[in-house]
């Protein structure tokens, strides 16, 4: 079971993501992109930001001026680590098994396999563009992703 409550956790850091929803929320867009998850698979938010910053920096340079970008997951799930000394004379620093739960050193989403990560809603004009960028986000990812582009009425 993975550590999800942080106030079991002292020091839990917070999610590293900036903003969860970018642009202009109207009603009236002709198109909704989607990068979908094709694995069950554990994200670091440092990977869900870095996603998002590629995604935002791409539609910015292509000039797609009116959408709206959503990161749909949440890291919920706090990571450990237990820290290891690996110099000479570590064997008198550690205690090795004992006690190992570890402190909390990030967060990570829990998704699997057809999770929505990243929702962008656009005017039919600047679907390829919307699509190089989902493209460059899922280099960001470490798992595979399809894109799927839903026609809103």
């Amino acid at each position: 079971m993975p550590t999800t409550r942080r106030e079991f956790v002292p020091d839990a850091p917070r999610p590293k993501i900036a903003k969860f929803s970018m642009g202009s929320p109207q009603p009236d867009f002709d198109v909704k992109l989607q990068l979908v998850s094709e694995e069950r698979a554990q994200i670091r938010h440092n990977a869900i930001e870095a996603a998002r910053i590629a995604i935002n920096k791409k539609l910015a340079n292509a000039d797609v001026k009116n959408f709206f970008f959503v990161v749909k997951v949440y890291p919920h799930v706090i990571l450990r680590e237990n820290k290891m000394i690996a110099t000479a004379g570590a064997d008198r620093l550690q205690e090795g098994m004992r006690k190992a739960y570890g402190k909390p050193v990030g967060l990570a989403a829990r998704v699997d396999r057809g999770t929505v990560l990243f929702e962008i809603s656009l005017n039919r004009s600047n679907v390829q563009a919307a699509k190089e960028a989902l493209k460059g986000g899922a280099s960001k990812l470490p798992i595979p992703t399809t894109i799927k582009e839903l026609q809103l009425v």
